[in-house]
């Protein structure tokens, strides 16, 4: 049988697996080693499984992820994330669809913290959603900023899906984590306008909340130090070179902690329920990518990356018309298969495709972030979606995804700025890595 029909019965496996139910990360080892077995014999096969779990879970770099996710867990049980709003809901909250602006922005700080985009979502959904309703906000605009915001949680550094796309490309976590950080602001700023759009052409959807002195701006800005130091001093570390990505997410944890005493919140119930959390997480993302890298040699050994690639380039589409068939894939792949399980399918036959086409690795590392941030709010199975549901039960689901539509085109606006103006993404890691 050859390589190549192999590989493809592969693929088949693993989406029907997916389909039936199985987790991602088992899904992705089970495929993988019976693949390689096939092609390279059991002792292959057991000796990729064995030497994967050993090779994943010693790399230094990937310390990161624990100590961020227990980063943004510290500053979720200390309230960073409601000072945040608080302070944007002062600022701007009288405003014509402030509240939301406040939910987005708040969104964007939490993501600089949590990393996580279901993070984001659960938390300013139970912060700012009670807020939106009682200022008669409509549903549709309240659960489509929660849900949209909290896509940021993985493009706003640290990211999660930054850092299994560094391990799996063998790319810079640095770079890329600086990299996301304009598009990231871009993002927001798209976010913002589309609300502006909204709540002009429908008032109703976002009246006006109540107005404070300044006194209770200022206030609410000195109560939101908290999270802008810790921001600071991680992001501006790594940019700075005072710290690496590793260093700098130790340094937050820490902070993170300190917060959490300060504010008297700190006892044994709080560190039991942030420490099994973050392990939680942990143990899903590392068994995640475990099942990568046992499922990449496989897709090596049935030369799919090299067939697909030539099939490609013998359609003569160019290397923007190749790109843009790649993540309209993406797009419609997103539908079904959540972000990160998704990102490990595909990249190792992705990767070398693009990149082969004269793309910036770093650059593609934000665009398809962006595109996987697209899946999580688009139906039927956007998981943003679906989480803001589990917040505010009493909204259809159908609600939900009509409050996204604006966020989602957005979306399409940033990526599209992305592609033809790449700098938008590359300019800090390069003036970073010029020093």
């Amino acid at each position: 049988m050859a390589v190549e029909l192999i590989g493809s019965l592969g693929f088949l496996a693993l989406f029907g697996l997916l389909a039936s139910g199985m987790p991602v990360a088992m899904a992705l080892t089970l495929v993988g080693f019976i693949g390689t077995a096939i092609m390279s014999g059991i002792s292959a096969a057991a000796y990729t499984l064995s030497g994967q779990v050993f090779a994943t879970v010693t790399v230094y770099e990937l310390s990161i992820i624990p100590l961020f996710i227990l980063m943004g867990n510290l500053a979720s049980a200390a309230g960073l994330s409601r000072d945040l709003f608080n302070a944007a809901y002062k600022i701007i909250g009288h405003l014509r669809g402030g509240l939301a602006t406040a939910t987005i922005l708040g969104c964007a700080g939490f993501a600089a913290l949590s990393g996580s985009s279901i993070a984001s979502a659960i938390t300013m959904g139970k912060v700012s959603y009670p807020e939106m309703r009682r200022h008669n906000y409509g549903a549709r605009l309240a659960t489509g900023a929660i849900a949209a915001g909290g896509t940021l949680g993985i493009l706003i550094p640290p990211s999660t899906g930054f850092v299994i796309y560094a391990v799996l490309t063998e790319e810079s976590i640095g770079r890329l984590f600086i990299a996301g950080v304009l598009p990231g602001l871009l993002l927001t700023g798209c976010f913002i306008l589309a609300i502006l759009v909204i709540t002009f052409i429908w008032p109703e959807e976002g009246p006006r909340g109540p107005s404070f002195d300044r006194n209770e701006k200022f206030r609410s800005l000195v109560q939101a130090g908290g999270i802008t130091t810790i921001i600071m001093i991680t992001i501006g570390g790594i940019y700075t070179g005072f710290f690496t990505p590793v260093e700098a997410s130790g340094v937050g944890a820490f902070f993170a902690l300190f917060m959490l005493i300060i504010r008297r919140k700190c006892n044994l119930r709080v560190l039991y329920d942030v420490g099994a959390e973050s392990l939680r997480t942990t143990g899903m993302v590392f068994f995640i990518l475990i099942g990568a890298n046992v499922f990449a040699p496989f897709v090596a050994l049935s030369h799919l990356p090299e067939t697909i690639a030539g099939a490609v380039t013998d359609l003569s589409l160019g290397a923007y018309g190749t790109l843009t068939i790649i993540l309209l894939g993406y797009v419609i792949l997103g539908m079904f298969i959540e972000g990160l399980s998704l990102l490990v399918i595909t990249l190792p036959i992705v990767f070398p495709l693009i990149t082969g086409l004269g793309f910036d690795p770093i650059w593609l590392g934000v665009v398809m972030v962006i595109v996987l941030e697209m899946g999580l709010i688009s139906p039927p199975i956007g998981v943003n979606v679906f989480i803001v549901k589990s917040v505010v039960p009493d909204v259809k689901i159908e609600t939900i995804f009509a409050g996204i539509m604006p966020f989602w085109i957005a979306m399409i606006v940033t990526l599209t700025l992305l592609v033809f103006m790449p700098e938008i993404a590359l300019l800090l890691p390069n003036a970073m890595f010029s020093n």
